[in-house]
């Protein structure tokens, strides 16, 4: 896995006092009235973006919003091709500890993958935009601009965060120029050599998009719907060259919140962050967390990716364990719905929308005593739950399932005859009536 910890201190020379680290273009005008504010990867679309902008008369300031999954020297990188473009300013930022509290944490506890299958590692999108938001209010300016194109879902989460949070104007380059050509990537190319900057040749055959949360993989074949490459996977080792050794981890939650692993409990130096982090390596190692998302994106088309989250998935398999456990059954079946709301509206877009932190209420509501450890089993590909230690899992002391009762036999035969009355007076209706439409056909 990338190394996301930081060895360096100020990765930019100097910054100023909005709590962003910046570096300055000292022959740039600034104008007041044409700053604008870039959500800045260093990528081909969003390094397109600093020249076209500077061309339409905007001062540009660059940011980089660290969400994980770049090392130390990707961020230099990122910071000296922002400047080299133009940039009036490069503003840098993390999201880590926020992605903790405001997305893994509310994931893990409702349970649920979007489609059972994505365990949204899109999510980062909208703390990237708050981010930029509030360099947008430091900086006194309304306009907001983005690489996402016109062809995929970021540009629903970005554009509806922005109009959700206020009142923005928002500049969208690559969709501009989608209006004069179909063949973007040529003329991104074409137009960043035409001003004289460098292009990357080490473009891969796939796009990958790593943060904290895990990794999504597309293109080449992955989009053909035939089998991933091996280059298609990036935080997992490949299967067979995994330890084939077993390892024990306990992680201890207290009401659905993760607060210890391996009987040390998450403080400053051992946050949230750093969890996720020590779960991504210790999961990629056994090649945990692999999937391929086949389903419905939100513009509409079936998409597919190949997908890794070492650390959700085995956070997921080891709350989900500790949870059905301790909740009632109706909880536990009820709680699926609202939570498949929840995981809809984080993934299409509506993650301000009301009806999202009403979903939230409700399922912070059901982890009350969700309190425990549970140890799981970690090999080639899979978590297991292997044991559960709770006072509050929903136990009989004088009866075991398959194994021992606290009732008569009568009692089960008399509950058995009631609970399926219903149905089994209504398959033998079923049956004469079929019955009797045979009699008739035949007849």
């Amino acid at each position: 896995m990338k190394n996301q910890k930081s060895d360096t201190q100020n990765l930019n020379n100097n910054s100023n006092d909005t709590g962003y680290n910046s570096n300055s273009n000292s022959n740039s005008n600034s104008n007041s009235n044409s700053k604008i504010v870039l959500a800045f990867s260093g990528g081909l679309d969003t390094s397109f973006c600093v020249p076209y902008l500077l061309e339409k008369g905007y001062s540009v300031h660059t940011i980089f919003v660290d969400s994980g999954g770049v090392s130390n020297e990707e961020k230099l990188n990122i910071k000296r091709r922002a400047m080299e473009l133009g940039a009036t300013e490069h503003h840098e930022v993390s999201i880590g500890e926020s992605l903790w509290k405001q997305v893994v944490i509310p994931l893990i506890q409702s349970g649920h993958w979007y489609q059972n299958q994505y365990p949204l590692l899109c999510s980062d999108r909208y703390l990237i935009v708050e981010e930029c938001l509030k360099l947008c209010d430091q900086l006194q300016t309304n306009l907001f601009a983005h690489g996402c194109t016109g062809m995929g879902n970021d540009q629903v989460r970005f554009d509806l965060a922005v109009k959700s949070l206020g009142d923005y104007k928002i500049i969208s380059p690559i969709r501009e120029i989608q209006r004069k050509t179909s063949q973007v990537r040529d003329y991104e190319i074409e137009y960043l050599k035409n001003k004289g900057f460098t292009v990357s040749d080490k473009a891969s055959q796939y796009s990958i998009n790593e943060n904290l949360l895990g990794a999504t993989i597309s293109g080449s074949e992955i989009d053909l719907w035939q089998t991933p490459g091996k280059g298609s996977y990036v935080l997992t080792q490949e299967p067979h060259l995994t330890e084939k050794k077993t390892t024990n981890l306990k992680l201890g939650f207290v009401q659905g919140v993760l607060v210890s692993v391996n009987n040390e409990k998450l403080h400053h130096q051992f946050n949230g962050e750093k969890v996720i982090q020590f779960l991504n390596k210790i999961g990629g190692d056994y090649a945990i967390g692999r999937g391929i998302y086949t389903g419905d994106t939100t513009i509409g088309l079936k998409g597919r990716i190949v997908f890794e989250s070492p650390a959700l998935e085995i956070l997921h398999t080891a709350h989900i364990a500790l949870e059905q456990a301790v909740l009632s059954k109706a909880q536990n079946r009820f709680k699926n719905l609202v939570a498949q709301k929840w995981t809809e509206l984080v993934y299409e877009g509506f993650f301000y929308e009301p009806l999202k932190v009403d979903l939230e209420a409700f399922i912070r509501s059901t982890q009350v005593n969700v309190t425990g450890e549970v140890t799981l089993s970690l090999s080639t590909g899979q978590a297991f739950a292997v044991s559960i230690e709770s006072g509050n899992i929903l136990k009989d002391d004088s009866a075991v399932y398959a194994q021992s009762a606290s009732w008569t036999i009568d009692e089960a035969q008399g509950f058995i005859k009631l609970f399926g009355q219903s149905s089994v007076l209504a398959a033998k209706n079923s049956i004469v009536l079929n019955n009797s439409n045979l009699c008739e056909q035949a007849g």
